[in-house]
């Protein structure tokens, strides 16, 4: 979202939401990929341990996350192409390893379905960046990065105890 939002400030946003997208694809393929190979590495009660385990690290993950920022020469771009590719470089470096593609692979693991969990992934990480493109910089007037990254670490942790409720219950 910080990339998104830092890029697009610069011009080009939706030269900037079409490189998003595109690193979101990549990393939705990369993720619904990993989380099926574990599934058929792990036993389904341990799988479903490490789901709620990742569910957990990400919620700490978001608690201690700072924002991140772009630097300043690879925000510029001067053609929209060069602004697609700079996008879509610094977005799909930026999120690595990110939640996002964590929670992605723990979705393909739990629900054993890579077509609907792709393509939800992707739809969802695309009105994101969207948002973040078109109105992230009003919604950060109004809510706070800390409240922003309160909520996902509430969500998460609930995510974390239903799927341990749900596994031994």
């Amino acid at each position: 979202m910080f990339a998104s939002l830092l890029l697009s400030s610069r011009g080009q946003p939706f030269a900037v939401w079409v490189g998003a997208v595109a690193a979101f694809a990549v990393h939705v393929v990369i993720a619904v990929l990993v989380g099926v190979a574990v599934f058929h590495l792990l036993p389904h009660r341990a799988l479903e341990v490490v789901v709620a385990a990742m569910f957990l690290a990400g919620a700490v993950y978001a608690y201690i996350a700072r924002e991140e920022e772009v630097p300043g020469s690879l925000a510029r771009a001067g053609s929209k192409g060069g602004t697609v590719v700079t996008a879509a470089v610094v977005i799909f470096i930026a999120e690595w390893g990110d939640l996002t593609q964590i929670l992605t692979a723990n979705l393909a693991a739990r629900y054993h379905d890579v077509l609907t969990v792709g393509v939800a992934s992707i739809a969802a990480l695309a009105v994101v960046a969207g948002l973040a493109v078109v109105a992230g910089s009003r919604l950060l007037a109004f809510v706070s990065v800390r409240t922003l990254r309160m909520t996902t670490v509430v969500v998460l942790s609930g995510l974390a105890v239903y799927t341990l409720v749900t596994t031994f219950a």
